[in-house]
């Protein structure tokens, strides 16, 4: 991977189903999360009010940290009035990205533009669903794209096979969504004693070892759990530290979540 491009390993913060409206709970997780080391907040105009409580929650705050949010609209002219917005909350966009694909094409000339006057620095493009990669893989070969936001787990490695691999190739920086599976995957926790042998890679919960687990693949940048509670963003930034697994460490973890 190209090396100015890399972004981490480290682990960020999601914004999907845990901040909407609520400026103060936002607050209080960005709190947390900017204790912990936490420099990444991802969010998008798809999130319910969570751009806003997260520019609150940043507010006089923004040193230092980097806001990748989205534009999701099939309309170019609507997609600028989203990234005003943005440009009011934030004060500037570090990574904009095309949510889900929606018009790429469309957004890519005027983003590219914004990006070229230095108002934004990254491009990226998202998408959640495995049938939908082929076409992230030709939106990426355009070579018009620094980051990539996929979903990647112990119970979801579709991006093994291509997009990884392109990834690096290319030297697009890879944001993870989805690192617990939505919170499905911790639901289902191993006991202390399956956990032991991670205990010397810093892995106290199960949720450390599954975002671990994203982060020890080479390729991958961030992880960007989402929660609204502050105590657990201070847990999962842990998991952004090494030592990171080797091969043994990370099988261990996809057969404890099979």
């Amino acid at each position: 991977m190209i090396e100015e491009r890399r972004l981490g390993p480290v682990v960020g913060l999601g914004t999907w189903n845990t901040f909407g409206p609520d400026a103060e709970n936002a607050r209080a997780v960005v709190d947390a999360a900017l204790g912990a080391g936490i420099r990444l907040f991802d969010s998008s105009p798809m999130y319910r009010g969570a751009e806003q409580s997260l520019g609150r929650a940043l507010d006089g705050r923004r040193e230092e940290t980097t806001v990748a949010t989205k534009i999701w609209t099939s309309s170019a002219d609507e997609g600028r009035k989203q990234y005003a917005h943005q440009v009011s909350w934030f004060g500037r966009v570090g990574i904009e990205q095309v949510h889900n694909l929606v018009a790429w094409r469309e957004q890519l000339d005027w983003l590219e533009a914004e990006r070229e006057e230095g108002r934004i620095d990254r491009l990226g493009v998202t998408h959640y669903q495995a049938a939908a990669f082929g076409e992230v893989a030709r939106a990426l070969r355009t070579r018009r794209f620094d980051v990539v936001q996929l979903p990647y787990n112990p119970h979801e490695r579709d991006v093994e096979q291509e997009l990884l691999p392109l990834a690096a190739e290319l030297g697009v920086a890879v944001i993870v969504m989805r690192p617990l599976g939505e919170g499905a995957l911790v639901r289902r926790a191993p006991t202390d004693r399956e956990l032991e042998p991670l205990r010397p890679f810093g892995v106290e919960t199960w949720a450390q070892a599954l975002l671990k687990w994203v982060l020890s693949d080479e390729r991958v940048d961030v992880a960007i759990p989402a929660t609204s509670r502050p105590e657990r963003t201070v847990e999962n930034a842990r998991a952004g530290r090494p030592p990171w697994f080797g091969p043994d460490e990370r099988a261990l973890v996809a057969e404890l979540a099979a």
